[in-house]
């Protein structure tokens, strides 16, 4: 077992209806850690922690408000004692172009991906520092790739990596570390949801080798797992999406090239899906994205 193994930590994890959150909670459980569900779907959520047992438990929060974070925060220290760890995992997504996707949709995902990071861990800071303890924020492939119809979630992605870099350097001298971790497509829900899109799963179809390879949800929680364990600095989900960061200059222009000739096309299918399903409908992706902007 790694040096720094999760056995009698509490790890705080949002998003963890489903996926990579409720993967990685009955995970680190495994190993002996007490886990914090927090997330926006309470029942789901709920059904987790009883999966795992008298090791877990669930709060239901929006990492959008404060007041939600503030609240669950003190009640996982209540329950807990502290928290030693956190794993800023909550997410959605959209499927749209900027010129045509639906507005409230559009920036939901930027306060959730982004501003959710930020909030979680500016209020669960105090107790990580208390103990020493770890950060680790999901970002993704979307952070270096910056894929048509994926504008908001890739900006928010990228923004979690330039925030986590900026941040590790500020609480080093507090004996805290901070990851950031850079999946790349997993099966998960919002996965599926996005695939299964008339017109962007199309798109997503037509992405070439590596790029548009989707993996099983065990091999993001292999690394991520690996990675919680060794309060990793960066988590590559798998390891060839580090290095795509060291030639990311060039991966623009090589993207407009490979998409050159499919956009006028699937630009004319999404205002024509936009007119038969509504923008709403043609935007959201997932089960916890229409969670999210439900609740917006």
């Amino acid at each position: 077992m790694a040096k720094n193994s999760v056995n009698g930590k509490v790890v705080l994890i949002t998003g963890a209806a489903r996926g990579i959150g409720a993967g990685l909670a009955e995970r680190l459980a495994a190993q002996g850690a007490k886990v914090a569900l927090v997330g926006i779907e309470a029942k789901e959520q709920q059904a987790v922690a009883d999966k795992i047992g008298p090791s877990a438990h669930a709060w239901e929060a929006d990492v959008t408000s404060w007041e939600d974070l503030e609240r669950a925060t003190a009640g996982v220290v209540e329950h807990f004692g502290g928290i030693d760890i956190v794993i800023a995992n909550a997410g959605i997504a959209t499927s749209g172009f900027v010129r045509s996707v639906d507005p409230a949709a559009f920036e939901k995902v930027i306060e959730v991906d982004l501003l959710g990071v930020w909030r979680t861990f500016r209020v669960t800071l105090p107790h990580v520092i208390d103990r020493k303890g770890y950060l680790l924020a999901i970002s993704s492939l979307a952070a270096i790739t910056h894929a048509p119809g994926m504008a908001n979630y890739a900006a928010a992605k990228a923004g979690v990596e330039a925030f986590c870099n900026s941040f590790r350097a500020e609480v080093a001298h507090l004996g805290v570390k901070v990851g950031v971790a850079h999946p790349t497509w997993i099966r998960t829900d919002l996965v599926e949801s996005a695939d299964q899109h008339p017109v962007f799963g199309k798109l997503r179809a037509g992405m070439p080798g590596l790029l548009g390879k989707t993996y099983p949800l065990s091999v993001a929680l292999d690394h991520l797992q690996a990675g919680v364990n060794k309060r990793a600095r960066t988590v590559h989900v798998p390891r060839w999406v580090g290095g795509l960061k060291l030639i990311r200059a060039f991966l623009p222009p090589i993207i407009e090239i490979g998409a050159k000739g499919r956009i006028k096309k699937a630009d004319a299918a999404a205002l024509m899906d936009i007119k038969e399903r509504g923008a709403y409908e043609s935007s959201v992706t997932g089960q916890a994205g229409r969670a999210a902007t439900r609740k917006g």
